[in-house]
């Protein structure tokens, strides 16, 4: 039942850019992101715990799982997120059972060691970028293999790809690739609830408020779509191409346990319109 207290004591989070905190702030003012925000939460009921962020952005599951995944463990966590696969699945060459076997990896060595492991599903992105809808299939074949793979090693799974809400492009980024400040928000109290933490409930499976303005007319989002494809989609598919990634050179922001404020940081999000 929500309201309960585990007493978490040491929160790990491994992942990519999402779990580093990507659209939530930024790097002059600093990165928040869900995981910062779910480490909030419980701080505010745990005044001793203690917070590392292991997430590197542009990292593929198996990286995440090569490079974050030992020093993870020596941190001996009592709770760790696991976020990863989305880089996988964007690239030409995808295998939905590989990267599931990086991730059931790091959930079956995470729980083994007695840590309470928590990840999600991911929603439709082509109902974010119509331009993505190639990518539902393999956005369905991933959920799957995760929700199977947190089954067998009793892993928590926070079920955002059910809730219409988490397409609301309001919860995404110019980039429509990382969630915006109010995404981050969501995300983390659907952890939290998934973790039925005290202070956790249904309400960021709740619709956004209408918008203050019409939608786009048909020309509008053509547009829109055009100056996405350029300033984002373009820029990415030449990465890709070179064999770069935005992660080069970059190491986990927050490596280190530490102590967590319990005051908000960057980024805050607000519930509007």
């Amino acid at each position: 039942m929500p309201g309960t207290d585990p007493g978490y004591l040491r929160y790990v989070a491994l992942g990519d850019s999402q779990t580093e905190g990507c659209g939530d702030g930024d790097d002059i003012v600093g990165l928040r992101g869900f995981a910062d925000r779910l480490a909030e939460h419980l701080a505010a009921h745990n005044s001793g715990l203690q917070y590392a962020n292991l997430a590197v952005r542009g990292r593929l599951a198996g990286a995440v799982r090569a490079e974050q995944l030992a020093p993870a463990l020596a941190l001996r966590p009592d709770l760790a997120t696991v976020v990863a696969g989305v880089n996988d699945l964007l690239r030409p060459r995808f295998d939905a059972d590989e990267v599931a076997g990086h991730l059931e990896a790091m959930f079956a060595a995470l729980t083994a060691e007695g840590a309470r492991v928590v990840t999600l599903t991911f929603p439709d992105i082509a109902r974010i970028t119509p331009l993505a809808r190639p990518f539902s299939s393999r956005v369905t074949a991933l959920n799957n293999r995760i929700r199977h793979a947190a089954h067998r090693h009793g892993v928590t799974v926070a079920e955002t790809s059910h809730h219409a809400v988490l397409t609301d492009t309001r919860l995404w980024s110019p980039d429509r690739l990382h969630a915006s400040p109010l995404g981050h928000q969501r995300i983390a109290a659907a952890l939290a609830h998934a973790l039925t933490l005290p202070g956790s409930d249904d309400t960021w499976t709740h619709p956004l408020p209408p918008r203050e303005t019409p939608p786009p007319t048909r020309g509008n989002a053509t547009a829109t779509e055009l100056r996405w494809v350029a300033a984002f989609l373009g820029p990415w598919l030449g990465r890709r191409l070179l064999g770069r990634s935005t992660g080069e050179g970059r190491t986990a922001r927050r490596p280190h346990l530490l102590p967590m404020p319990t005051a908000a940081g960057p980024g805050h999000g607000e519930e509007r319109g």
